[in-house]
């Protein structure tokens, strides 16, 4: 038995995302292992992730983010 392909690229990568790999996160698809802080490259997890225009942070880089720029709004 084979997997079917899919079409979906990593939002991080761009390398095709298996349904079996596959975090769907802010709208798009992730490899688990290319879900990741953009400040600290920490692994994220779904109930802990946020996200700010398309960009992936862990809830304490995010923080820092808001303080910086005054404003917070988060998906995740």
């Amino acid at each position: 038995m084979a997997f079917s392909g899919t079409t979906e690229k990593c939002r991080s990568c761009d390398k095709t995302v298996h349904f079996y790999d596959m975090i769907s996160a802010d709208g798009a698809p992730y490899h688990k292992t290319c879900f990741r802080c953009t400040k600290c490259n920490g692994l994220l997890v779904m109930s802990t992730y946020c996200a700010r225009d398309g960009v992936l942070y862990c809830k304490p880089h995010f923080e820092q983010v808001c303080k910086a720029t005054g404003t917070c709004t988060s998906k995740g």
